[in-house]
């Protein structure tokens, strides 16, 4: 293993806050370590870290990057030769997507809409990552009828039985993702559902196939946004703005439509968070029922668009009063009449304002709530605890990166209940 030092940018919690970015359903593969948060990503463990002025940085990379194997090995091959890269900068301010001036940003977005400025002001630094498309794919597969918990454990769980292992910190192990090519082994479907996928291992294993033998494989990424290219590409113009997106997004989520598992918010949230189309706006099919889930921050950032377009932008009524097709693509156009080429981005933060254990940041009420997680009845039971229960305790700490009192949400299993 080679680490390098910490280094760090000038990038304060303005334009960047990593525990509201990493922890609001965007990606699921991110832990937080005391105040560090890693992640394997690119053929590397990424360290990130922040105060109020800095981001901090480093990789530890393996010594050599071999062909992941299925499962991989448990443990670092010793006869690897020491290697590195010196893309890590590069490749941190590309996935963090640092270069959009963001107070330019939010200032735009609450000119054109008092809802926004009313709200955002206390969720400064939230950014859209630049996620690698297959794992967005992936990520937002696994989101159907689903919460951030149980997407995390599955991402998890894909990678250490399916991606290369690019070594140990503090003696925990990181995979990197599976390729689509790993996933279409015919095997994988049934050993998914063991793991607990239900119904999704074969959406997972179909579009697998898909991908690695229906398509070139720079398919995915032949959809981006031509603005928002992969690491080490030049960008270049995506065309006019039109009130249902531009041409390219409107292709994208056509073209993702034909994926096993994948409807139009599953689309949409690709193509914002994996493709670049800024003006992609997911919007939860499922209404009210998820927002319920939403409020106790259990299910991704996809979820709530519904809610907010029926309280704030007088949805849901004549016409619009159920979320039809219809009304799915003018609560789309609606928000990117109000906010532009970035409409998915803006609306992502007010997003983050509606979940608890965000929008509750400057209360200093402790609390402790149970939350039963109910299994999918296709999916069998991770261990014989049934019903499988939550602790939720909040906790009022002060973060010296900010000035206000954050909320610490610790989640612990709790013992097995008797029946």
């Amino acid at each position: 293993m080679l680490t390098n030092t910490w280094k760090k940018l000038p990038i304060g919690l303005t334009e960047l806050c990593l525990d509201t970015t990493l922890r609001c359903g965007q990606s699921f593969r991110w832990r937080k370590i005391d105040d560090t948060w890693l992640c394997a990503l690119h053929g590397r463990i990424l360290s990130l870290r922040q105060d109020t002025t800095h981001l901090y940085y480093k990789a530890t990379f393996p010594e050599i990057h071999a062909e992941p194997l299925t499962p991989p090995s448990s443990s670092p091959d010793s006869s690897i030769e020491k290697g590195g890269s010196n893309d890590t900068e590069a490749l941190v301010n590309h996935y963090l997507n640092l270069e959009p001036n963001l107070t330019e940003l939010y200032e735009e977005w609450s000119k054109a809409d008092a809802n926004f400025k009313k709200k955002a002001a206390k969720f400064a630094g939230v950014r859209v990552l630049r996620q690698d498309a297959w794992e967005a794919l992936v990520g937002f597969i696994c989101s159907s009828n689903n919460n951030i918990i149980r997407i995390s454990q599955m991402m998890g769980k894909l990678c250490s039985h399916y991606g290369p292992l690019l070594g140990y910190v503090d003696d925990t192990p990181y995979h990197d993702m599976p390729s689509p090519s790993v996933l279409a082994d015919p095997r994988v479907e049934s050993h998914l559902r063991q793991l607990g996928f239900g119904y999704r291992a074969k959406y997972l294993y179909q579009t697998a196939v898909l991908i690695s033998q229906g398509h070139e494989p720079a398919w995915l990424d032949s959809l981006r946004n031509p603005e928002s290219p992969v690491l080490g590409q030049t960008p270049r113009p995506a065309g006019e703005m039109q009130s249902q997106g531009r041409e390219g997004y409107r292709a994208a989520h056509e073209a993702l439509l034909a994926l096993q598992g994948v409807g139009p918010k599953v689309a949409d949230c690709v193509c914002l968070m994996g493709l670049g189309w800024g003006e992609a706006v997911p919007v939860d099919t499922h209404g009210m029922k998820d927002c319920k889930s939403m409020k106790r921050g259990l299910v991704n950032i996809c979820g709530v668009v519904w809610q907010i377009a029926q309280r704030d932008y007088k949805f849901g009524k004549g016409k619009h009063s159920s979320l039809t097709k219809a009304t799915y693509d003018a609560v789309g156009d609606r928000f990117r009449s109000l906010w532009g080429k970035e409409a998915g981005w803006a609306h992502s933060i007010l997003f983050t304002a509606d979940l608890r254990v965000f929008s509750e940041r400057l209360l200093t009420k402790l609390e402790r709530t149970e939350v039963e997680i109910k299994q999918d009845e296709d999916v069998q039971p991770e261990s014989a605890d049934v019903p499988k229960l939550l602790t939720v305790k909040t906790v009022k700490r002060e973060i010296k990166e900010e000035e206000d009192m954050e909320k610490v949400v610790i989640a612990t299993r709790t013992k097995r209940q008797r029946r």
